[in-house]
């Protein structure tokens, strides 16, 4: 009869190991610098709260439709529309093409298209911009490069010009 903890009597008895020695107590690791879900970008804090960021990782590529509350970070590349209510921050080396609306956006890659921001638009030394701009305010950093128009500091509908008399965008002087 086999009784339960005890060795078969056909099977040899197991050979002493090297005996385990006991766990040694160790402090623990620091925390992270920063949460990647409430990371607060000091040059784009414009409502000083600490929101969820969704990233668009280095080496990714998607093309569709971003939408939602909160905060995104392009670090790659993305090509379709762009409407969060949030902060918008395009990475050095990273690209966007299409439409973009945000409460703010901070371009420090490429942007190909139009803007438009609630709040404001930064665009930092390493940022190009190839599209029109609308925003409450624009920070242009030296180095940075842009090709399209720009409306800033305007309420929505004030100072709208009325229609060209004659067919060119440009007042006549």
């Amino acid at each position: 009869m086999l009784k339960f903890g005890q060795p078969r009597r056909d099977e040899p008895l197991p050979k002493a190991g090297p005996a385990l020695e006991p766990p040694v107590a160790r402090a623990p690791l620091p925390a992270p610098a920063h949460d990647a879900r409430h990371v607060e970008d000091s040059q784009m804090s414009m409502t000083g709260r600490k929101d969820a960021e969704s990233v668009l990782a280095a080496g990714i590529a998607i093309e569709g439709k971003i939408e939602g509350n909160g905060n995104v970070r392009v670090v790659g590349r993305f090509k379709g529309t762009v409407n969060v209510k949030g902060e918008l921050t395009i990475e050095p080396g990273a690209s966007i093409e299409g439409e973009i609306r945000a409460e703010s956006v901070l371009v420090a890659g490429e942007v190909q298209g139009q803007i438009i921001a609630a709040s404001r638009v930064e665009l930092n030394d390493s940022g190009t911009l190839i599209g029109d701009v609308k925003a409450g305010s624009v920070t242009v950093s030296a180095g940075s490069r842009m090709r399209g128009r720009m409306e800033f500091g305007w309420k929505e509908g004030e100072g709208e010009p009325g229609p060209p008399e004659s067919g060119s965008p440009f007042p006549s002087p």
